[in-house]
């Protein structure tokens, strides 16, 4: 779930957040943040990437192929993860030659330009969101097909990967714990098509974990467990203990994956962060605090009790 996704600024989350937490980041190996360019005041491209610099960033994601901010990422040394937006699935999921021109003119001609670091391109954003109805579900695979084939016919397929940002809710669990962990009943045989289809091109399966969304839907979730500093009861999952509920969370889906053979697919948070506004907790104090705590979490490379090792991810307001 993105608030506004497209809409909003990288700097959505506060130059007080990135502030808060910048001495933080200079520890953490590969932190990004998400950058969106349809904001009502937007800055200029050139000072968004001159303050993702500074404050640490070493990628970023776009939700879109805007030409301004390609150029402006050109010897940025910002590593670029481009989007595609959910409209375009299905141009791209019926023509191989769409797919062809856009790669030529989002991904090809940035790279031998102005050589902007593109390392992956996002099919849609959270396509399979429950609110969409199935709109997306016949065209998203396709279209990650056809950009697949699109980046091998341009020579890029080993430089650039192909991706969906996906939404949490494509996985759950029958027993509450991470170790009941599987792709959603509706979906299954679409999820493990496509994460096959990744395993087999050498490419991450991305989420978007936001666990804000379980306080704002459970008025009886604990307000601690959202949190890396909170003294909320651990859960006990066999010989794992989670402490916070990105760490199920996060585990929920490697559950998912190992159960359908693709144990070793790397995974990358797309979304992470905390509003705020729109909710009563949605706040600025609660914002830092989360924030904070998850650079501060991420900052020694542990990772998960299921999935050792440093954590790819892009913050979001």
């Amino acid at each position: 779930m993105g608030w506004g996704s497209s809409s909003s600024s990288v700097l959505g989350l506060g130059l007080v957040c990135l502030v808060t937490v910048s001495m933080v980041w200079s520890s953490v190996s590969g932190i990004g943040a998400n950058w969106g360019t349809q904001a009502s005041h937007p800055l200029p491209p050139d000072t968004v990437v001159k303050l993702l610099r500074q404050n640490g960033f070493q990628k970023v994601k776009l939700f879109d192929a805007q030409y301004d901010t390609l150029r402006a990422l050109g010897r940025s040394g910002l590593e670029v993860m481009v989007g595609i937006p959910n409209d375009m699935l299905l141009s791209l999921a019926t023509s191989v030659k769409a797919a062809e021109k856009w790669v030529a003119k989002n991904v090809s001609t940035h790279i031998s330009t102005d050589n902007v670091n593109i390392r992956y391109v996002a099919v849609g954003n959270e396509p399979f969101l429950e609110t969409y109805n199935g709109s997306f579900l016949r065209t998203t695979y396709p279209a990650l097909q056809n950009v697949q084939s699109a980046l091998i016919k341009a020579g890029l397929s080993n430089q650039v990967k192909v991706t969906i940002p996906l939404n949490a809710d494509v996985y759950e669990s029958s027993s509450g714990l991470p170790s009941g962990g599987d792709f959603r009943a509706d979906i299954h045989d679409l999820m493990i098509a496509i994460v096959k289809f990744l395993s087999d091109n050498g490419a991450p399966f991305t989420v978007n974990i936001y666990p804000f969304i379980s306080l704002y839907s459970d008025p009886n979730f604990p307000v601690e467990y959202a949190f890396f500093d909170g003294n909320a009861s651990p859960i006990v999952d066999g010989k794992a203990t989670y402490y916070n509920m990105f760490d199920a969370n996060y585990d929920t889906l490697v559950w998912a994956l190992q159960k359908n053979g693709f144990g070793n697919l790397p995974i990358i948070v797309g979304e992470i962060g905390w509003p705020t506004d729109g909710d009563r907790n949605a706040n600025l104090n609660y914002a830092q605090r989360f924030n904070a705590g998850f650079m501060s979490h991420i900052a020694g490379g542990k990772g998960t009790p299921m999935r050792a090792g440093p954590i790819d991810a892009y913050f979001k307001h």
